[in-house]
Order: C-alpha cells, then sequence, then structure tokens
C-alpha cells in the first residue's frame, strides 16, 4: 500500500468543513491495520448533532483539545466510534470516520469481525472501530500523527460527493457527509 505525506496537527487545525472532504481519499491506519477513507462526517461545534454542542463534559473533553488528536465514543452503548478533532484548541469540531476500503490488515479485520465479507468490514463507524481494534481506553485523545495513528494525505482527489448525514435527530438537512462517488465501501449510497 503506497504512502504518502502524514497528516500533521496543522491539517486538522483548520475548518471542519475543509478537513472532511480533504479526509477522502486519504489513508488511516492503527497499528499498521487500515485502509482509504471512503465517508465521512463532519461536526461544528454550532451544530445541535455536535456532543460538543451543550458544552464540555467529561466525555467530550477531548474535542475542546489541541486538533490532530482522536476522539472516540460509544454509540447507543454498543459501539465505538472513531473522531478526528478539528479546528483550533477550544472550537469542538470533529469529523467523524464513518468508512474505510479496507487494504491493510485484512486478516486482522477479518477476525474482529467475524466475516470475510471485504465491503462490509470498515462500512459505517461501529463496524471501522471494531475493524480497527479502536477502543476509548486505548485511543481517545491520541495523537493522530503519532504510533499507533497513521493518517496520510491522499495521492490524487477523487470524486467526492455530499449529503445529509446518517443516525442523527438534529440538524438532519445538513449536507455534511462527504463520501468517494460510486465507492462500494460507504454505509448507505448517496443520493445523486
Amino acid at each position: 500500500m503506497a504512502k504518502t505525506q502524514p497528516l500533521k496537527p496543522a491539517f486538522f487545525g483548520r475548518s471542519v468543513h475543509r478537513v472532511a472532504p480533504e479526509l477522502i481519499g486519504a489513508t488511516l491506519l492503527v497499528d499498521g491495520i487500515g485502509g482509504t477513507i471512503v465517508e465521512v462526517e463532519a461536526y461544528h461545534h454550532t451544530d445541535p448533532a455536535a456532543h460538543s454542542f451543550g458544552g464540555r463534559t467529561e466525555r467530550n473533553a477531548v474535542m475542546f483539545g489541541p486538533p490532530g488528536h482522536a476522539y472516540v465514543y460509544r454509540s447507543y452503548g454498543i459501539h465505538w466510534c472513531l473522531n478526528l478533532v478539528c479546528e483550533p484548541e477550544g472550537s469542538a469540531s470533529a469529523v467523524l470516520i464513518r468508512a474505510l476500503e479496507p487494504k491493510a490488515g485484512l486478516p486482522a479485520m477479518r477476525r474482529r469481525r467475524g466475516l470475510k465479507n471485504e465491503q462490509l468490514l470498515c462500512s459505517g463507524p461501529g463496524r471501522l472501530a471494531e475493524a480497527l481494534g479502536i477502543s476509548r481506553t486505548k485511543h481517545n485523545g491520541a495523537q493522530l500523527d503519532k504510533l499507533p495513528f497513521q493518517v496520510f494525505a491522499r495521492d490524487s482527489k477523487p470524486e467526492i460527493v455530499a449529503g445529509p448525514r446518517i443516525g442523527i435527530s438534529k440538524a438532519i438537512e445538513l449536507p455534511w457527509r462527504y463520501g468517494m462517488k460510486n465507492s462500494r465501501f460507504v454505509s448507505k449510497p448517496f443520493a445523486f
């Protein structure tokens, strides 16, 4: 798997609305396991669907810290979800990684997920976190430019589509879900 320039904290220190689409096509690895990011969602601190909207808590404190760190939370009390903190410290904005095209460490992903279907290994934030071995205790607050994380810039710009985010009840009309057009690895197809 070809690797390009590692993404540094300055990349994440920009508007979440610039970072989110620029992550499509980037490579995300955790302990050398991962692949190409094909779907993300942006969450800005002014957005009622963002965990930071109601203010700082113990759960969301990492979002208020410096950019370029992992924010991990449990969704529906079942699945871990991985977010990448963006914007200057105190902004409390992040990008949820919704789906990857698996490229590295497929045997470990298959073992963790208990299935062989490559298309379903990382298609959804809970599946992705399970396939990559993400947990709050191991990864919440970790720097994205230090092991176990590696995030590499994309080597070319793919065609990107946008649409409403999935599984939220507030600000559902905002087109802040971004994906790689025609990727079979996204969690839900985009409407064109």
